[in-house]
């Protein structure tokens, strides 16, 4: 039997806080893409949820026809120095049993999309342990090899790399954007 399509991308609401951090626990366990070695609590990602939706920064979640989370992505501000305000770096996770399904590529899309309309201008995945799925998951979206650090992690006994890619996501700031402030201004 078929896994169940993604039916639904939506908007992450704080009551999904305890599927992601069962959904984000697996990868912290099992895998290297994330550099956590402790799985975070549903009040982490409620705090999460809190700060991308006070920030108004997306934060999509991607569900079965049950309810089910299947994946979740969200985009926060690149660094928090203001010059970086126009630039963002996604996070996506999929549950292990819906990876190759489509479930990321949705996911992704939706997330480079809603990050447009929120007025950043690059995107960048950080990506760790140069997770292949996940190098080729944003290839297959436009983004493009932007460096690599080698050996900054080191997880399950092994060094890992961290590999940056990155995506354009408009030619300038909306207008309505104001620049930040810049200390040296009157």
């Amino acid at each position: 039997m078929s896994a169940a399509p993604v039916l639904a991308i939506r908007p992450v609401e704080p009551a999904d806080a305890g599927q992601i951090a069962a959904l984000y626990a697996h990868h912290v366990l099992h895998g290297t893409a994330t550099f956590d070695t402790d799985p975070p609590g549903a009040e982490h990602w409620r705090e999460k949820i809190s700060q991308c939706l006070g920030r108004q920064w997306p934060f999509l979640v991607a569900l079965d026809e049950a309810g089910t989370i299947l994946g979740y992505a969200y985009a926060t501000q690149f660094r928090d120095r203001p010059a970086y305000a126009h630039a963002c770096e996604d996070s996506i996770y999929v549950r292990a049993d819906r990876t190759g399904q489509g479930v990321g590529r949705a996911l992704l899309a939706a997330l480079v999309a809603a990050a447009a309309a929120r007025g950043f201008t690059q995107m960048l995945a950080v990506i760790g342990g140069g997770e292949p799925g996940s190098v080729a998951l944003h290839g297959r979206l436009g983004f493009r090899h932007a460096g690599r650090m080698e050996k900054v992690g080191r997880k399950f006994g092994q060094w890992l790399d961290t590999v940056y890619m990155q995506r354009a996501l408009g030619d300038e700031a909306p207008a309505d954007r104001p620049e930040p402030n810049r200390k040296d201004e009157p």
